[in-house]
This record gives C-alpha cells, structure tokens and sequence, in this order.
C-alpha cells in the first residue's frame, strides 16, 4: 500500500544515498568499457561488431525493458523491483568478469542491462515518493542526476585505473562489494510503495511489444547507420514502428496502461523526454570516441585517457547541482535550450578546429558536461513533477529510457556512422587479407595490425589510421551538431513560456 507519510529529514537523505550507490555503479556501467576496450581486443579478439555489441547491448537491453519495469515497480513495490534488480546486477558482473569468450562477455552485458533496467525507475521513482516538497525532491533529484551524469563521465577514469592495474575483469569485479553493501543497507532503510490497483495486473502483451518494438528501433537505427543495409534490417526498422505504434494504441485503451502515453500531449514532458535522449546520446558517444581517440591517436594508457575525460565529469556535477537554483531564477525554458546549445557548441569546435589538441578537447568536455548535467537534471524534474505520485515509476522509466536509450543509441548510431566513415578513408594501405579487413573495420583492429606488423610497415598503418579515425570523427562531430541543435530549438518551442517544475497532484 502506497504510504503517504514523508519519511523523517535525515532518514531521507540516506535512503538517496543508498539509491544514488545503485546509481553510480549503472550509470558507469554505460561507458566503463570505453577505456577497457583496447585491453579486451587484445585479449579476446571480437570482431567489430562484437565489439559495438560489447559496448552497447548494455544500454539497450536496459532501455527496452525500462518501460516494463517501472509499471512493474509502481505494482509490485519499487523497494522489492530494486532489491532484486541490484542483486541481478551483481551477478551478472561475475558472468561479465569471468568470460572467456566474446559471447559470455555479451550475454554478462545483457543480464546487466536486465538488472540495471530493473533499479533505475525504482530510484526516480522513490525520489518522488520519499521527497514530498517541491524545493526538496528538485535539490534530490539534481543530486540523482549529477550522480547519473558524472557516473557516466567517471566510467572511463575508474576504469582505465582498474584496467591498468588488475585488466579488463576489473571493471566488473568493481560492482560485487557495492551491490553486496548497498543491498543490505537499502533492505534496512529504504519503505516500501506500491501505487493503487486501477485495472486486473499488468499487461504482459503490452510488455513483450515495448521491448521487442524498442530493441528492434536500436537494432534498425544501428544497421542503417552502419550503410548498405540488409533487406532484413530495414525490415526489422519498420517492424519496431508497427510495434511501438501497436504499443500505444493498446495503452490509450487500457484502464492501467504500463505507460500513460497521453503523457506526452503536455509540451514540456515531451521536450524533457526529447532532451534526455539527444543529450544521454550526444555525452555517449563523445565519451565513446574521445576516449578511444586519446589512446589510439595520442597513445596514452587507459588510466591517463581516464583522467583526461575528468572535466566532463567534474562540469557535469557543477551542472547537475547548480539546476536547481537556477530553475528558480530563470526557468525549465531557457535552460533545456542553453543547456542543449551548450552541447552542439561542444560537437561544433570538435568539428571545426582542425588540429585537436588535448586542452582544446577538454574545453570541449567541459561544454558537453555542463549541458550534459543540466539537461538530465531539468528533464527529470519535469518529468517526475508532471505526474501523480502513482505514476512515479513510468515517469522515471520514460526518463531512463531517453537516457539509457541516449547512451546506447550515441554509440550504436554515431558510433556506426563513425565506424563507417573511419573505413571510407582507410585507403593506401600496403594491407592484404584478414590483415587488411581487420585494419578498415576499426581503429582497434588496425592498431593491432600494425602492433603485430611492427617496422616501417606497421607505422604506415597506424599513421593511416590515426588520420582517417580525425576524418571520421569531424564528419560525426558536425552530424552531433545539427542533431543536437535541432532538438534545442525544438525544446525552446514545446516547453511554454513561464512553465515551473512544480508536483502534480
């Protein structure tokens, strides 16, 4: 039964605390590998692909099944959803830890989504319960999302530390202690809400078409991006718009629908859900391809690509934190669209300044941190004040989903296009064979040619390399641009002059 009672001062902050535990280790999860991977190709040799799939299976298997399993938690019990979830998550790290095989690994990744995609609407979700003052749950909830925010950007500076010292299985060893503590103290602390029963239990039909349709949509964008798509990947990406169609449809006519979608007629939800995405996808990937770019084109060791992917963490807590005063002062308007603008100017300089150099990319962190910090923050607190406190969880799933969806989504798509590009301009080289094919599939696969070769001939390849991962990445760089900027206008336009993120009741 909901309780409707606000727990005392101090044993709030300290229920936030444990659900921002369980945060910080999902939200690192999404990029922890970024600086792991150069370890694991050499270790494991994936493929290319397996190698995206390592990445970004993750984020969206989690992003498909958040829609779920926030209906799931206002049901059954959010503190139970999240129990379980973070328990998942642990184990999941040791099958992650333990692989051998390129395929393990994967399925470890996809049993961490599972588990990830059943804590995160639990914790957006207890907020809103736990915090019952406006001011209060906004302070909580830019916490949560500086919490998210920097997890996501501190991935690669914990992770190359831990590569470095113990290799790549460190990265999942990491979450072991932290479930096993985090579990026991939110089993002592966190209450118990469920929302009240309006219809006959959930719809699983409705469940199984949420996820086939999202993870269909990331598998289509993917493929297509990619270039030369297969018939069946163009058919699956019209398959996941039947699916999310048939989705919606079934919820506008259900009593207790696992998403109310009619959620989105209110402007400022949709430009919050739209900020989340652009914004999770645009920090995603630029940590994605940053990371890979200081240790492939300027060789520095994971841990030192890490520390220099600090500033977008740092500017991304600064962000974060300092939302809530400054919703106050000038409006859920004007800063879903700086903060988005933040970002695009971010992707141009990338893109404009032709020779990159490290102090130059950290300002560039800086852009994508702070916009990074008060888009999600903004957006959660719209998104979560536009609801009734029953409808908390898909709230928080619909927020998740944009941001785990984003994170997944930046990698897969710009990744992709990436990745293609990167082949494009891998020309000349004194290559045959596997070699040959392992070299234009990724900046990866032809930094290990290249090791492998050595000589003269091995310097070619890299420094062939090198410039056609810059080429590529210019080219990406002004796509993430006009993407993000096109949703920054978009934002400016939906959300109503004047609108406050104050609790609906």
């Amino acid at each position: 039964m909901q309780n409707q009672v606000a727990p005392a001062l101090a044993s709030r902050w300290a229920m936030l605390a444990v659900l921002c535990a369980s945060l910080l280790l999902v939200a690192m999860d999404a990029t922890i590998l970024n600086v792991a991977l150069p370890s694991l190709i050499d270790s494991m040799e994936p493929s290319p692909m397996e190698q995206l799939w390592i990445v970004d299976l993750y984020g969206l298997v989690l992003g498909g099944l958040l829609i779920t399993c926030g209906a799931i938690s206002d049901r059954y019990g959010r503190k139970r959803l999240f129990l379980a979830g973070f328990l998942l998550f642990g184990l999941a790290s040791i099958v992650a830890a333990t692989a051998t095989a390129p395929a393990q690994l994967i399925a470890g990744r996809a049993l961490l989504g599972v588990g990830g995609a059943m804590v995160m609407p639990s914790t957006l979700s207890l907020i809103r319960n736990i915090f019952t003052d406006d001011k209060e749950r906004t302070l909580a909830i830019g916490i949560w999302a500086s919490v998210a925010g920097a997890g996501a950007a501190i991935g690669p500076l914990v992770g190359g530390h831990l590569v470095e010292a113990f290799g790549w299985s460190a990265a999942f060893w990491l979450n072991v202690p932290v479930v096993v503590v985090t579990v026991a103290a939110g089993l002592w602390l966190l209450p118990e809400y469920r929302a009240p029963q309006q219809g006959s239990g959930l719809d699983w039909t409705s469940a199984v078409v949420s996820v086939l349709g999202i993870v269909a949509l990331a598998w289509g964008i993917k493929h297509v991006a990619k270039g030369n798509p297969a018939a069946i990947d163009l058919v699956i990406l019209v398959a996941a718009f039947v699916l999310l169609g048939l989705f919606a449809y079934r919820q506008l006519r259900s009593p207790d629908p696992l998403l109310d979608v009619r959620l989105f007629t209110n402007r400022a939800f949709t430009a919050a859900a739209l900020a989340t995405l652009l914004a999770m996808l645009a920090i995603g990937a630029a940590l994605f391809l940053i990371s890979l770019w200081l240790q492939y084109i300027h060789g520095y060791t994971p841990s030192q690509a890490g520390v220099r992917t600090l500033p977008a963490a740092i500017a991304t807590l600064f962000g974060s934190l300092a939302t809530p005063w400054l919703m106050q002062r000038v409006g859920v308007r004007f800063l879903m669209g700086f903060a988005l603008g933040a970002l695009a100017i971010g992707f141009a300089v990338l893109a404009a300044v032709p020779d990159t150099t490290y102090p130059l990319v950290a300002l560039i962190l800086v852009c994508l941190g702070i916009g990074d910090g008060i888009a999600i923050t903004t957006a959660a607190a719209v998104m979560v004040a536009a609801v009734p406190p029953e409808r908390a969880g898909q709230a928080g799933a619909v927020e998740e989903t944009n941001y785990e969806l984003g994170i997944g989504l930046g990698v897969a798509l710009l990744g992709s296009i990436h990745g293609r590009l990167f082949t494009s301009h891998m020309t000349g080289l004194p290559l045959q064979g596997d070699d040959l094919a392992d070299a234009r599939g990724s900046v990866g696969g032809a930094a290990h040619v290249a090791q492998q070769i050595g000589g003269p001939t091995g310097d070619q390849v890299l420094s062939i390399a090198q410039h056609a991962y810059d080429a590529a990445l210019t080219t990406t760089s002004w796509i993430s641009t006009a993407m993000v900027g096109t949703v920054a206008v978009l934002t400016v336009i939906l959300v109503p002059r004047g609108f406050k993120a104050t609790a609906a009741h």
